[in-house]
């Protein structure tokens, strides 16, 4: 009985699929390709529906739509960079907060309401600054991971909070 439920949870719904290549097998073997392509009646058995095209038959040209599709798909990020990615985006994170602490610290000290204005617009460029090079950066470098991260790690040196750091500033 307890055989029975451990080999339950060793399979998956669909495992008796016929298209379903065998781990140990090298190849999908022509029965098995004909068995799972459904035709219609009074079609020949094995036939491929009207606009579809064998893939891997000398001789034959693969559906251009197909090869488009698979060139256009990015290739997979690797573990390392992905990992660079999460560090960067908490240092990003830390910054933004960095900026947040300095923009509620610090005062202009005049009572300009235009200056005030402007420099509480500036203080919230500045926190904004951050999320927006993360985010900007990650959407126009899509596809180019060297570039991404060159332009991620130039992001960690220019939008470093330098008035929370270094303490400067007038505080309110």
């Amino acid at each position: 009985m307890a055989a029975a439920r451990d080999d339950d949870a060793l399979n998956w719904a669909g495992d008796d699929d016929p298209t379903l290549v065998a781990k140990d097998s090298d190849a999908v073997t022509d029965d098995a390709v004909q068995e799972a392509v459904p035709t219609k009646p009074g079609a020949e058995a094995g036939a491929l529906p009207a606009g579809w095209t064998p893939v891997g038959e000398p001789g034959r040209v693969e559906d251009a739509e197909t090869t488009d599709a698979a060139s256009d798909a990015p290739a997979q990020t690797s573990s390392a960079t992905l990992i660079t990615l999460g560090v960067l985006g908490g240092v990003y994170l830390i910054y933004m907060l960095g900026w947040g602490v300095v923009a509620t610290r610090m005062s202009t000290g005049t009572l300009d309401p235009v200056a005030q204005f402007m420099f509480g617009l500036g203080n919230w460029f500045a926190i904004l600054a951050v999320p927006l090079w993360f985010g900007v950066t990650l959407w126009l470098t899509a596809g180019r991971p060297r570039r991404r991260l060159i332009w991620l790690f130039a992001g960690v040196v220019v939008l470093l909070p330098l008035p929370f750091l270094l303490g400067t500033g007038v505080t309110s």
